[in-house]
């Protein structure tokens, strides 16, 4: 631990504990209004800082942006990790877990998974933190007895987050696909409020959709 320490600085140790505050700054800023309320020259005003002086720990607003879109896939990734870690792997776990998490905070699960964000282009490795994801579905789907049963035989194209050259069958990419793009559209309703004045659970009818691809 010692000799980890004194690889770094103080000057380094400060960076990263002003880098956190901004990044800290910028996910209150998307919790109140959303992501097109993201402003470096509010952030800094906040922190007591100059612009310039601010663009020394980010260089941009898309700097900031990659590093919030990479903490919320990582996230996810530890939370569904941990469920599957508590026994809680299957589908109908790891389906709860997403849902618990996007609730806890729902514009950073806009931030991955809503509209995208104008003007801004996500950097190539976010593919991999997305198919990490996928991976974790596609692990519990390949347990379903019979997948094939639960899914369409619809063609796969190589892709960010298929799979390629897993051991799981693509029955089990199919199921994992279709599971979540149904989560995925419960979830973006309820969060949207949609489901408002509808005399409708979402939370059961979340579960109703993977109970429906869950069984045969």
């Amino acid at each position: 631990m010692g000799e980890a320490a004194s690889t770094t600085t103080p000057r380094e140790r400060y960076r990263q504990q002003v880098r956190s505050e901004i990044k800290q700054r910028a996910w209150e800023q998307i919790t109140a209004a959303g992501t097109s309320a993201l402003s470096l020259n509010g952030i800094a005003r906040l922190m007591g800082l100059s612009g310039t002086g601010l663009y020394r720990y980010f260089t941009s607003r898309d700097e900031l942006l990659t590093e919030l879109v990479h903490d919320a896939y990582q996230s996810l990734v530890g939370t569904l990790r941990t469920a599957a870690a508590q026994g809680k792997g299957d589908l109908a776990g790891l389906g709860q877990a997403l849902r618990m998490w996007a609730l806890d905070d729902p514009q950073r699960y806009f931030l991955v998974y809503g509209p995208p964000v104008p003007g801004y282009r996500s950097p190539a490795d976010v593919a991999a933190l997305a198919g990490e994801i996928m991976d974790i579905f596609t692990d519990a789907c390949a347990d379903v007895p019979d997948a094939r049963a639960s899914t369409p035989e619809t063609p796969l194209e190589d892709g960010p987050g298929q799979s390629v050259g897993r051991a799981e069958t693509a029955s089990a990419q199919r199921l994992a696909i279709s599971l979540r793009t149904r989560l995925h559209g419960v979830l973006s309703l309820e969060l949207s409020g949609h489901f408002a004045g509808m005399e409708c659970d979402p939370a059961l009818l979340y579960q109703a959709e993977i109970d429906l691809l869950a069984s045969h």
